[in-house]
């Protein structure tokens, strides 16, 4: 299930349990998150480019990681805000 928190659309915990991968964005911040299962990394990075290319191209401007649990996946949600409100009053 994909939830909604603010304007991200996440899914839900039970969805990185299984260790799957998420992308999406929000305006012009683009966001990558990597499960194995026990913890979640997330990168983020600006423009409308792939995160392949934002590696290349030294683009990844935060990575955070969360463990796997509904706390961890609460603090991910929030910080994902926290970084979209601070790209937007930049």
């Amino acid at each position: 299930m994909i939830h909604r928190f603010n304007q991200f659309e996440i899914p839900d915990i039970y969805y990185f349990e299984a260790g799957n991968y998420f992308t999406g964005s929000r305006k012009n911040m683009n966001f990558k998150i990597i499960s194995d299962g026990k913890e979640m990394t997330v990168t983020t990075w600006q423009g409308f480019i792939c995160s392949e290319i934002a590696e290349q191209q030294n683009k990844i401007e935060s990575t955070d990681t969360f463990s796997v649990t509904p706390e961890g996946h609460k603090a991910m949600l929030e910080k994902l805000e926290e970084i979209y409100q601070n790209m937007t009053t930049a």
